[in-house]
């Protein structure tokens, strides 16, 4: 799919505030460091002062990871595998990514959107077709991309059974990375048995539910921080990262160490 040098110029500026938050991209001595680009949606993305409690996990993420690999955090609220891609967002990484370098890709909540033709993929032709860009754009560049299931939204059954909310994305994501050779995050499977092991009550803890606001899809510091625990957890047992390349991954991480910056103007 072409895209116009307005969409790529449009999504580069949208990302600055985004590449200004990450720092520390060279050693000491002048060695590059590797970075891990995450392109997603609200659930991993940046939330900004306007938002505070929302969190998404992609804000905790590099509390798990080693020093020396930085996160690049470019998914943003209400994108789809499609419309990621159609607004120059895919563009605007593929830019900047190096050989070496990660591209963690989850998309899915959005892009069940029916009645939204700008974000809508089915799951088993068009959503498959949208996911190898992401694959076939990173590996043309000497990076790595690497797949995770979308993360599950909070929702029970009467009798306390979390339940799947994503139909035949996670299965048709599980099956690409299959065909394509691509390492699998299964953050929803994960995140449903998470759901289901702190049950109808406790959940509540994890979830952007506030005074003015009950939302069963977004997290609050919490939930965001046991979800990118899931993800580099995951990054290890798939053998992505090594074991020097994460951290704390059984430690208590402090919901102050999640900070909402301001959105640039």
């Amino acid at each position: 799919m072409s895209l116009s040098r307005r969409q790529v110029a449009v999504a580069a500026v949208a990302s600055v505030p985004l590449a200004l938050s990450v720092t520390g991209t060279a050693h000491a001595g002048g060695r590059r460091s590797r970075t891990l680009y995450i392109a997603g949606d609200s659930t991993a993305a940046q939330k900004y002062a306007n938002a505070a409690p929302e969190t998404g996990w992609g804000m905790a993420l590099p509390f798990f990871l080693g020093k020396e690999l930085v996160v690049a955090n470019h998914a943003v609220n209400g994108r789809s595998s499609k419309s990621f891609v159609d607004e120059g967002r895919l563009a605007v990484i593929l830019s900047a990514i190096r050989p070496g370098d990660f591209l963690l890709i989850q998309f899915g909540h959005n892009d069940e959107k029916a009645e939204d033709p700008t974000r809508y993929t089915e799951p088993w032709t068009t959503y498959q077709d949208h996911l190898r860009m992401y694959v076939e754009g990173a590996r043309a560049r000497g990076a790595r991309p690497v797949f995770a299931t979308s993360v599950e939204r909070r929702k029970f059954d009467a009798g306390g059974k979390a339940l799947p909310t994503h139909g035949e994305y996670p299965a048709a994501m599980r099956a690409l990375a299959a065909e394509e050779r691509v390492a699998l995050l299964d953050t929803q499977a994960l995140s449903l048995a998470l759901w289901q092991e702190l049950g109808v009550e406790e959940t509540k803890k994890y979830f952007n539910w506030t005074a003015t606001e009950q939302d069963n899809t977004h997290f609050n510091p919490p939930g965001a921080i046991a979800v990118a625990r899931l993800v580099a957890k995951e990054l290890l047992r798939t053998r992505v990262l090594g074991p020097r390349d994460v951290r704390r991954l059984d430690e208590p991480i402090p919901e102050s160490w999640i900070t909402w910056p301001q959105a640039a103007a």
